[in-house]
């Protein structure tokens, strides 16, 4: 039976927890909303669905569901398409399909996929996201609107263009950075973000400096909570459904690496497919609500953990404290500076690069360099579904490729002493004897073609045996089984026999219907069994009386 809930831990862990959490959501909720292209409330209105809805379904009970900038970056280029007019209404569209799709990758399971995404490739991106992250900040930290394509041409045009910087609006972004620098260095870190959003807005408000562009100059700031209505389904096409597609990725694995960084305090696992349907949930609320996308916060989570949340009640205590900020202080929000929430999400941005993970792929070699630097540069200069995309198409045809070069095949031989060695396979197969060949290395594909350059050569060979040792392998592809196939045939001509020797019920069964590798003529096929090496022996013992017929029947 579980034990009951423990409501007074919950008042005295939890609900404090949350406030934390409420707090720090305001800086970061409004800037991820700047961010992403769009009023800043309402990345205040993600703050109170997300958390509540999607906290009440996480498996990783301390995970804190919030705005993230990755996400508010991705989402901004997949609106900016859109007319001025229709931007918001889009977004909100954008929202629910990325709750669609992460709900869908849930209830598929597909969360244990995480692990065939490049750990790589996905430094290269999430570092080429932040890298991006902080060029496009600066505009508004320094108060001039460069023009560009991408980002990185942007920040030339950007450079370029000092001169026409607003001195005023630099220096209280400046003095938000050096705020956020000098607390986060001390005791009061988790205040730092708060701290550098109230004293810069208020200098500005006390010294009244007019050129310093405020939310409300920008995006005036509504007041209360909007009701939940079904976003425009007008606005919606194919690119807005493959952006939408993309965004959850990136949701999607950031969540997934928060999932498998925080363990629960009850000792119950953590699910990742699960956390993912309820990150879901989470973004269908917020696009309902007129929301921005959500997910598995690395930072929130940390300071959740810190701040000594126990369950998964400080994230729905955290949404309830935001719903009371917005209905009660909305008018404060409008008052902040745009130049003060590029200071944040520059120090999130720089915080977000790992020069540690950067300086290990670097050192690692070309095969981690190579996909790192092509993801980072294509986020640098592509839309983030598309770097997304190509990400997960460079893991694909790196796993594919490396995998064909692990490949290798080893004779296996007696020594006097009874011990079992390695050595290179001999280039011919020798005639009138017997040839163990041990196989290493994914056969799959482009393997199973390596697997059958290095196999020793049949021609000029007499009555050569054969004994291939595949154990372990569960599942034989088609372009195997087509190797294995041709090769028996050669061997046959030779006037030899092929033995597969420790092959699983299930291999056995799929060369079985394969209708290829006759066993009464050209292979015989042993089976494993739970002694290491029994098959192979036996077929090894099959192989020296075969031989030994064959010399029998040559004998005049």
């Amino acid at each position: 039976m579980r034990p009951g809930r423990d409501w007074r831990g919950i008042v005295r862990k939890d609900v404090p927890a949350g406030l934390v959490n409420a707090v720090i959501s305001v800086p970061d909720g409004l800037a991820s909303a700047a961010l992403a292209g769009v009023n800043p409330v309402y990345g205040l209105y993600t703050s109170v669905v997300a958390p509540i809805g999607g906290s009440l379904l996480v498996s990783t009970q301390l995970m804190q569901i919030a705005t993230t900038s990755a996400s508010a970056l991705a989402a901004g280029q997949a609106i900016a398409a859109y007319p001025e007019s229709e931007r918001a209404h889009a977004m909100f569209l954008l929202v629910l399909l990325v709750g669609v799709f992460l709900a869908l990758f849930g209830v598929l399971r597909l969360g244990r996929l995480s692990r065939y995404v490049s750990h790589s490739v996905m430094t290269g991106f999430l570092s080429g996201v932040a890298a991006v992250l902080v060029m496009d900040q600066l505009a508004p930290l320094v108060g001039y609107r460069p023009s560009g394509a991408n980002e990185l041409l942007q920040f030339v045009d950007l450079i370029a263009h000092v001169d026409q910087f607003d001195f005023a609006t630099l220096l209280v972004g400046l003095g938000a950075i050096a705020i956020l620098v000098g607390m986060r260095r001390s005791r009061f870190a988790a205040a730092a973000s708060l701290v550098a959003l109230i004293l810069p807005s208020l200098a500005v408000a006390v010294l009244g400096l007019g050129s310093v562009s405020l939310i409300d100059d920008v995006s005036p700031i509504p007041r209360g909570m909007p009701s939940p209505a079904l976003p425009d389904l007008g606005l919606l096409g194919s690119q807005l459904i493959g952006a939408a597609a993309a965004v959850a990725v990136i949701v999607g694995i950031q969540g997934i690496g928060v999932s498998q960084s925080v363990r629960n305090l009850d000792g119950t696992p953590n699910d990742a497919s699960r956390d993912l349907l309820a990150q879901g949930v989470a973004n269908a609320a917020s696009g309902l609500f007129s929301g921005i996308p959500a997910g598995g916060s690395v930072g929130q989570t940390a300071l959740n953990v810190s701040v000594g949340a126990r369950s998964r009640w400080a994230g729905v205590a955290g949404g309830v404290w935001m719903l009371a900020i917005v209905l009660l202080f909305p008018g404060l929000v409008g008052k902040v500076p745009m130049t003060v929430l590029a200071a944040l999400m520059i120090m999130a941005g720089v915080g977000a690069i790992d020069l540690g993970e950067l300086r290990s792929v670097w050192r690692t070699g070309i095969g981690a360099l190579l996909p790192m630097v092509a993801t980072f540069v294509a986020t640098l200069v592509l839309s983030i579904p598309m770097a997304v995309g190509l990400g997960v198409l460079l893991a694909v045809l790196l796993f594919i490729v490396s995998s064909a070069n692990e490949v290798s095949v080893r004779a296996l031989t007696r020594g006097p002493d009874g011990r079992i060695r390695e050595s290179d396979p001999p280039v011919i197969l020798p005639s009138r004897a017997t040839t163990v060949l041990e196989v290493y290395g994914s056969l799959f594909f482009a393997g199973a073609r390596r697997f059958e350059e290095q196999l020793p050569d049949v021609t000029g060979a007499s009555q050569p045996a054969v004994v291939i040792r595949l154990r372990g392998r569960q599942r034989l592809g088609v372009t195997l089984i087509e190797v294995l196939d041709t090769y028996s045939e050669a061997v046959e001509r030779a006037g030899g026999r092929l033995y597969l020797a420790g092959l699983s019920e299930s291999a056995a069964l799929q060369l079985q219907r394969s209708g290829k590798l006759d066993p009464d003529r050209t292979v015989d096929i042993l089976r494993a069994d739970d002694a290491l090496g029994s098959s192979t022996g036996h077929a090894v013992d099959m192989a020296s009386a075969w031989l030994a017929n064959q010399h029998r029947s040559n004998e005049p």
